[in-house]
């Protein structure tokens, strides 16, 4: 209460006033704006459940850009595939920490600079089955088109996922039945499964994340093969993509602004330490000229 009895009766008063004067003052009392951040189960860059939970490259980078960006209130929202882009694409204030950029997708969402790159998509088969795969492989190279032209065998994807402009390009040439899509969030852990099965001969993935997935079920590493895909790129950059408005613009600046010191400072060494020892040093060495121009 303001108000007391003689002799603190005008003491209190005005310490009241001015409390309530401070109140009026601008940004002490207005509430903060909610940045939505979609974050997906892909481990090992995300991960949601299990021992390395919360461990991922990207969920160790998130604590780091919210502390950068004390203007904003943050949510950290799980969300599927198909949930997040829908989201980017309304009129909303979010931003997805993880997108390949695409041009259909860049009609809808602003992307961010580089801020990291990954070992791109290739296939994943099980040495079991090399031989299968053998007549498209030249300089350790796999040729996609080809081998999906053969019909020689099932190929597993992760349904509604950019793979990069070359193996995009390549799946959307080929009838929609003589691919496996898989969804939900676990769809690399059943495609793999399904490779046990031999109800698939081979999935398109990542191979951090085939590999991660693959120790899950107690596969060993050295039951899988990794073929990189013929013309496609050694590495894919990812992006911070966020929804096209003004809230996501204003954002998108300060976002820039700090993953030019992040992804360098932090995020390469946090996406590193998910790596085979082999390929970490390669990707380290690699790394001092990613973000040349970019």
């Amino acid at each position: 209460m303001c108000l007391g009895a003689a002799p603190f009766a005008r003491l209190r008063l005005a310490v009241c006033l001015l409390l309530l004067g401070l109140g009026t003052l601008p940004g002490t009392s207005q509430a903060k704006d909610t940045l939505i951040w979609l974050m997906r189960d892909m481990p090992p860059v995300t991960i949601f459940s299990g021992p390395d939970q919360g461990q991922g490259a990207i969920d160790k980078l998130m604590p780091l850009l919210i502390a950068r960006m004390p203007q904003y209130d943050h949510l950290l929202m799980r969300v599927n595939r198909a949930r997040g882009l829908q989201m980017l694409n309304e009129p909303s204030f979010t931003c997805d920490p993880t997108l390949l950029w695409t041009a259909e997708r860049a009609k809808k969402i602003i992307y961010s600079i580089p801020t990291y790159a990954v070992f791109a998509n290739g296939l994943t088969v099980r040495k079991d089955d090399l031989a299968r795969f053998t007549p498209f492989i030249a300089n350790r190279q796999i040729d996609l088109k080809a081998l999906l032209a053969s019909k020689t065998a099932k190929i597993g994807v992760v349904a509604g996922r950019s793979y990069g402009p070359v193996i995009d390009e390549i799946l959307s040439q080929v009838p929609e039945e003589e691919i496996s899509s898989h969804y939900g969030n676990d769809a690399i852990g059943s495609m793999l499964q399904m490779q046990r099965l031999s109800r698939i001969q081979a999935m398109i993935s990542y191979w951090p994340e085939a590999r991660y997935q693959a120790l899950q079920q107690g596969i060993r590493e050295t039951e899988l093969v990794f073929l990189p895909v013929k013309d496609a790129p050694k590495y894919q950059f990812t992006h911070i993509g966020c929804s096209d408005t003004e809230q996501g613009r204003e954002a998108m600046a300060i976002i820039n602004r700090e993953m030019r010191v992040l992804r360098e400072e932090k995020l390469i060494e946090l996406y590193a330490e998910w790596l085979d020892p082999k390929r970490r040093a390669e990707y380290l060495q690699d790394a001092k000229t990613f973000f040349i121009d970019k």
